[in-house]
């Protein structure tokens, strides 16, 4: 996650010279954005984050604001680990430990927790539930589908913040006594669902919606080749139907660690290339992305009508929303 943009605090303007108005001006002329009452930053690093990166900065906001420390839980915890989310616009959601069933306030929302059993611990300044508490809970209380992305993402290692694998084995023993019966059942088919092959979250997404819509399940990351030798692995690939799923995200032609040192449209030649190759093998290559994702219904249309078998019809024991 890059730097986040620093922050200003009303409280703090006189130290700055500011006044209330020069504040009010300064918003209104957007070279300062307030991300919530009484916090502000600065609008040109603010527009040019990302919107899980701005909803990081929004945590950090309300833990300034905060006069007792907080512990961040569900997906504002899970920003603070890195864990990818599916959703732009959510709360910010801290743990209390009054069972008073929660509240929301100021863009904040509580959740109870009973703290036998509750691990917390201090990352990037902020108290917030483990790792393993944090996709335990989102298992337990986001759709089937959003609850996949960051299962799969923390059953594999995490190269670039140095954390390892979690095994599903501790993730088992994290359940605990501290879930309903029906929560359990819940968490434990994300569990079961998992797959550190996943390559990232779209493709965790992707993965989730074709189980859903009763797709066979596909294998992942599987090698092709040619005459020529080795073309790559394919997200998904289904080998007695021959149809080959791609997941388009904007990483591939943007991120210099996927990039290889060349530039983007020379990305997009060679990506498309690669594809004439697949499909010179004699499969079928679907690509999505995002936009397909978030579009309910559209990626398991284009997956019929490429002829992608199903173990079954479309269920609907899950909850297959996906929430903007």
């Amino acid at each position: 996650m890059p730097e986040l943009p620093a922050l200003l605090l009303s409280r703090d303007r006189l130290a700055h010279g500011l006044s209330p108005d020069e504040l009010a001006r300064r918003v209104k002329a957007g070279t300062l954005v307030r991300i919530r009452h009484g916090v502000y930053t600065d609008g040109a690093a603010w527009r040019n984050l990302k919107p899980w990166v701005q909803y990081r900065l929004r945590v950090q906001a309300a833990a300034e604001t905060f006069e007792k420390p907080t512990v961040f839980a569900r997906r504002s915890a899970a920003s603070v680990w890195g864990l990818p989310t599916i959703g732009h616009h959510h709360p910010v959601q801290a743990l209390t430990l009054k069972n008073d069933g929660g509240r929301s306030r100021a863009g904040v929302t509580r959740h109870f927790a009973a703290p036998e059993g509750l691990r917390v611990v201090r990352r990037e300044g902020l108290l917030v539930t483990d790792r393993i508490r944090t996709v335990l809970d989102l298992a337990a209380f986001t759709p089937f589908a959003e609850a996949v992305v960051p299962m799969d993402h923390v059953v594999r290692p995490d190269s670039a913040r140095r954390l390892p694998a979690v095994t599903k084995a501790d993730l088992e023993v994290g359940i605990g006594p501290n879930y309903s019966a029906a929560a359990g059942r819940r968490i434990r088919a994300v569990i079961g669902f998992a797959d550190p092959a996943s390559g990232s979250a779209g493709e965790s997404l992707s993965r989730a919606l074709m189980h859903i819509a009763g797709f066979e399940a596909p294998v992942l990351q599987c090698e092709i080749r040619d005459r020529d030798g080795l073309v790559g692995y394919s997200d998904f690939h289904w080998k007695h139907a021959r149809v080959v799923g791609e997941f388009d995200g904007e990483e591939k032609y943007v991120k210099p660690e996927f990039l290889n040192g060349r530039t983007p449209s020379q990305a997009v030649v060679a990506e498309k290339n690669r594809e004439n190759r697949i499909r010179a093998t004699g499969f079928a290559v679907v690509r999505w992305d995002w936009t397909d994702l978030m579009a309910p219904g559209k990626l398991e249309r284009m997956l019929a009508a490429a002829g992608v078998p199903r173990r079954r019809t479309r269920s609907a024991i899950l909850d297959a929303k996906i929430r903007p």
